[in-house]
């Protein structure tokens, strides 16, 4: 029964926590990962466009909401997303007309177009702050839980519960279902093929008569909707906060670069390494230790190896072992 509690505990408080956010930085992993190994720089104001499109999302969302529009016991939001999706697509697409066109048209170095990507954070990150504030907000609406500990105690006899939010099922469900459909599309369209012979080489793609402005913006189109599936998840499952996503820029860059630059599958794969990372060193492992050993051996501390505050060092030190020790990453990237 120890034993039985001990997993309940560790599912509930890592298991379903690493693969909820696990799915979300890998969502916003194959954004980078998209716009590096197509458009060939990294972009640093990825952060940021997360955090305007999921703004976008909450302005539908309240807009729907004051119309009396809902999904019932999931969150309105889901209404919003094509919505937002759309604002955070004329934005990109929009910055990359006016501003990274010109320097891909120059051939500058990707160190001068990474430099500018840091300037169109700043923009992004005031507009944003500008229209809706800096303070938090909780969008989620609907039914808050598919899970209810006191129900899973009843049902099981244990003495742990386990508990599965609404939104984090949702999160698993969607990433699936996002990821799914990205890699037929680069695997069965003609689109995506062209993709993907843009990105293995440039030169050979132009040759075979690949138009390169039709690769840019399907590649921006993309990255907008994955963006705004991922930021919004990330702010029905947590809240929305803009420096919140501009701080999660590192353990995406981080994931991005864990799996390999340029690698979807590897985005994928570097999501829940940071992730599950990041959740096991800064969860207190006391309560699951004390069904596993004996009393005499119960910990007196909480067993935590880092404090939740500082969970974003994890991925900054992933990221430094990674570039020291296998600076392709886990699936040698550079090519979509």
């Amino acid at each position: 029964m120890d034993f039985l509690n001990a997993i309940v505990a560790l599912t509930n408080f890592v298991l379903i926590p690493g693969l909820t956010y696990g799915s979300q930085l890998a969502l916003g992993a194959l954004g980078v990962t998209l716009v590096y190994g197509i458009l060939r720089f990294s972009n640093f104001a990825h952060g940021d466009t997360m955090a305007f499109g999921t703004m976008s999302v909450i302005l539908f969302t309240w807009g729907f909401q004051s119309m009396g529009l809902s999904l019932g016991p999931l969150p309105t939001a889901l209404l919003a997303i094509p919505f937002g999706i759309a604002a955070t697509a004329v934005l990109v697409l929009g910055t990359d007309r006016m501003i990274y066109r010109f320097y891909r048209k120059q051939k500058a170095k990707p160190v001068i177009v990474v430099m500018v990507s840091l300037g169109v954070m700043f923009v992004y990150n005031g507009l944003t702050r500008f229209i809706l504030g800096t303070n938090e907000i909780r969008f989620a609406d609907g039914e808050r839980f598919i899970m209810r500990a006191r129900d899973f105690k009843k049902a099981t006899g244990l003495s742990e519960g386990l508990t599965l939010k609404t939104t984090q099922g949702l999160t698993i469900v969607t990433a699936v279902i996002v990821v799914a459909l990205l890699f037929w599309f680069l695997n069965k369209t003609r689109t995506g093929k062209s993709m993907r012979a843009f990105s293995d080489n440039e030169d050979l793609a132009l040759l075979s008569g690949i138009n390169p402005e039709r690769v840019v913006v399907v590649t921006w189109l993309i990255v907008a909707a994955l963006i705004v599936v991922a930021g919004t998840l990330y702010g029905l499952d947590k809240s929305y906060l803009p420096f919140t996503f501009f701080q999660l820029l590192l353990p995406i860059f981080a994931a991005a670069i864990v799996g390999g630059l340029g690698s979807p599958l590897g985005a994928i794969a570097g999501g829940f390494v940071v992730a599950f990372s990041e959740v096991a060193i800064t969860y207190a492992w006391k309560k699951v230790l004390k069904y596993l050993l004996p009393e005499s051996l119960e910990p007196e501390g909480i067993v935590q190896l880092m404090a939740t505050d500082y969970k974003f060092a994890v991925s900054f030190m992933i990221l430094v072992v990674v570039l020291l020790v296998k600076p392709t990453g886990l699936f040698k990237g550079k090519s979509v």
